[in-house]
């Protein structure tokens, strides 16, 4: 939640944050959604807001408190922006090659967008093969697997949609768009 606001403050997407901290889009939205924060992506994201790593951790458990918490000096700042350099991630969470120029690196993330749409859309039809065969041999007199199908049939179509750039909702635009907006509140 403070990552949140933090972010917030600065006016960066979750994409820019994980660009300058070198942590992962993923790791950014769990950590916002309350979820456990590993101590290195503490260490980059509080190196980012130039903050201490307690500054960071709203709810600690008495337990922690005890411990002494660790301190980011000017070498182990230095060290995380070189290996920032280094280790760049996207928003997939995969390491940039950096020898791959822009280019090069939107068409390989075209084709994992491609991938995952298509490992998608494998599972709904295994799937949906398997929960036909059920609903045959258990009550053929009622086809139930139809709403299954549907449901998850519209998660794919959009999927698809998304994918292959015909429909994009919440691309850049919005979501620059709804920065602003909270900004301005």
């Amino acid at each position: 939640m403070i990552i949140r606001k933090l972010r917030l403050d600065k006016g960066w997407s979750q994409e820019q944050l994980a660009e300058i901290s070198g942590v992962s889009t993923r790791t950014i939205q769990r950590i916002e959604r309350g979820k456990t924060a590993s101590l290195e992506s503490l260490k980059c994201l509080a190196a980012v807001f130039e903050t201490e790593v307690t500054d960071l951790r709203e709810d600690q458990p008495m337990s922690d408190l005890t411990e002494p918490t660790p301190t980011i000096s000017d070498a182990d700042r230095a060290a995380l922006a070189k290996m920032k350099e280094w280790m760049k991630h996207d928003d997939e969470g995969y390491l940039i090659d950096p020898s791959l120029n822009d280019g090069e690196r939107e068409a390989l993330e075209y084709v994992r967008d491609i991938k995952a749409f298509y490992i998608n859309l494998w599972s709904y039809i295994i799937v949906m093969a398997v929960l036909l065969i059920i609903n045959l041999l258990t009550n053929p007199g009622y086809i139930w697997v139809v709403w299954p199908a549907l449901g998850w049939g519209i998660g794919v179509l959009m999927h698809g949609l998304t994918v292959f750039e015909r429909f994009s909702f919440f691309g850049a635009d919005w979501e620059r768009k709804q920065v602003e907006k909270r900004l301005r509140k």
